[in-house]
């Protein structure tokens, strides 16, 4: 039997011309490296028309405004609301804006050490409250189309729980409301996670830390592979500026107040509390069956930290006739950034909101709502209501105006708020 003959000539040849590839890619990669490059975050402009403390509230204006009712995106505290701004070409905010949506977006902003004690019930009814009551003052509306990402959407269905008067509608993406499953490791770990330890440890969970574990969740993808693309795409420019934008996202992470990761891991993780109607906030017990206001519940099929049997329950629970599950072929962040899903998800949101804007109209008997009242209520210029027990400080404060007055610290049983004014040196 004669021996395969081995074809020497093509091997060099096939040999010779990837070397001559490789070459040319290094020498178009080392251009691209060395060359400008364009990776801001957040191109759509926008204004910070509220401030309370280290949270900032960003207005973005479209150029003609199309919808009676502006809507209020809430992002989760871990990580930055810059996802929904990433790119241009990939930006929720900027497809709210090409259909006339106004959007508002909460800053959460970077956590210090006086931060620490500060709970649910102070992001819920402290910070969303007060904002929430100062874009319907500002509008002249009764109430707002609320928009919540992550731990954002679970604190977006507590706010409509306990104030279900201030949402006309509510969009809630990623939002974990069953915590009761194993599908995630996420879920596992934290099932076994020592928050009381962790928070009296650290104050404020370190966002490294919080980092370091979610890329642990899925190492060789997050770790390997992602740089071996990066490797094998570093001649592309597209593709090394939203590699970087987004590694820039990633590790731009704030901490997490330490008694409010330490209430969320043991009430959510833990006890699955909310799903079951016997979580409480403020003293309140969050009731899902007072989400009556029409509801839109997105979520990713191959989310590996919020997967869908964490989110799949929520519309069988609330007291909502009109609710809607949406289940986009997709991982945790892709429902924002990939453009199969930029072509499914904001547009869907704005047109689910258009809808229900026409079928439900504005108040009847009263200037809320009507474009007369808009008027006289921006001409005013009113000053926000006092928070409960922080300063707020509305777009007067680029003037040097103060737009809420210091309010004094309200005591009350089983609650921190009167100790958010401690001044810790760090």
């Amino acid at each position: 039997m004669s021996q395969p003959k081995i074809a020497v000539d093509l091997i060099l040849k096939n040999l010779a011309e990837s070397s001559e590839k490789s070459q040319e890619r290094a020498k178009k990669a080392s251009e691209v490296l060395l060359g400008p490059l364009e990776t801001d975050l957040c191109p759509t402009p926008y204004d910070v028309v509220y401030e309370e403390d280290r949270v900032k509230l960003k207005y973005y204006k479209p150029e003609t405004v199309k919808y009676k009712i502006p809507l209020l995106v809430v992002y989760a505290l871990i990580n930055r609301e810059t996802m929904l701004d990433l790119q241009p070409g990939r930006s929720v905010v900027q497809s709210f804006l090409d259909r006339g949506l106004e959007v508002y977006m909460v800053d959460w902003g970077y956590p210090g050490r006086k931060d620490q004690y500060l709970t649910i019930d102070d992001h819920v009814n402290g910070y969303m409250d007060n904002m929430i009551d100062f874009i319907r003052k500002r509008h002249g509306l009764p109430k707002v189309h609320l928009m919540g990402i992550c731990m954002g959407g679970v604190f977006c269905v507590i706010y409509s729980s306990l104030h279900p008067d201030k949402v006309q509608n509510l969009v809630t993406t990623v939002t974990p409301t069953n915590f009761d499953t194993d599908k995630g490791l996420l879920h596992i770990w934290m099932k076994s996670a020592a928050a009381d330890r962790m928070s009296e440890c650290y104050r404020n969970m370190p966002a490294d830390l919080m980092n370091l574990g979610f890329l642990l969740l899925n190492p060789a993808r997050l770790i390997i592979d992602k740089y071996v693309g990066f490797f094998e795409n570093m001649d592309n420019r597209a593709f090394v500026e939203n590699f970087i934008r987004m590694e820039k996202w990633i590790f731009d992470s704030p901490d997490v107040p330490g008694a409010t990761f330490r209430q969320f891991i043991t009430d959510c993780y833990k006890q699955n509390l909310l799903i079951k109607n016997r979580l409480e906030v403020g003293g309140k017990r969050v009731n899902l069956k007072n989400i009556t206001m029409p509801l839109l519940n997105f979520y990713g099929k191959f989310d590996h930290l919020v997967p869908p049997e964490a989110c799949e329950l929520l519309t069988g629970e609330v007291g909502s006739k009109d609710k809607e599950d949406i289940c986009l072929d997709t991982g945790h962040i892709g429902i924002y950034v990939s453009s199969k899903c930029q072509r499914e998800f904001a547009p869907k949101i704005a047109n689910w909101l258009a809808t229900r804007e026409a079928d439900e109209g504005p108040d009847e008997g009263t200037k809320e709502g009507t474009k007369e009242g808009t008027e006289e209520k921006a001409a005013s210029k009113k000053p926000a209501r006092a928070p409960r027990s922080r300063g707020g400080k509305t777009d007067k404060a680029k003037s040097g105006k103060t737009g809420a007055k210091k309010a004094k610290p309200k005591k009350s049983a089983g609650s921190t708020r009167s100790r958010n004014t401690a001044t810790d040196k760090k």
